[in-house]
């Protein structure tokens, strides 16, 4: 079977707390827009759509935590988000969670790992 992984980014593109890395997934029959950050060292990826109104997160190309590197931030309205969980803790999405995507990071590379059954 061939190897569907997906490469991201080299690791050392991926600083904790600093620039994410965006990248485009198939998700349930469309391609979908995605990023990959770095936090308490390991890489965490979800797709690049704000819970409360559906629109990127990055405020400019990469930029997806706040001002303290501690929490990802949504451009359009502020929502505060884990980047471990992505579980949004303040805004209108508060208790709703980014959809999450498994990644890996293997050789200094880190990849997206695609579901089968959420691609078709």
């Amino acid at each position: 079977m061939a190897d569907a992984r997906q490469l991201i980014a080299r690791s050392d593109e991926l600083a904790d707390g600093g620039k994410g890395v965006r990248f485009t997934v198939h998700w349930q029959g469309e391609q979908a827009a995605a990023f990959a950050v770095r936090h308490q060292g390991v890489v965490h990826a979800y797709l690049n759509r704000c819970r409360h109104v559906p629109t990127e997160l990055d405020w400019q190309d990469g930029r997806f935590f706040d001002s303290s590197g501690l929490y990802l931030i949504c451009s359009l309205h502020g929502a505060l988000y884990r980047p471990d969980s992505g579980l949004c803790i303040a805004g209108p999405c508060s208790g709703r969670s980014l959809q999450s995507l498994a990644v890996e990071e293997c050789d200094g590379h880190v990849y997206y790992l695609p579901d089968p059954t959420i691609q078709a």
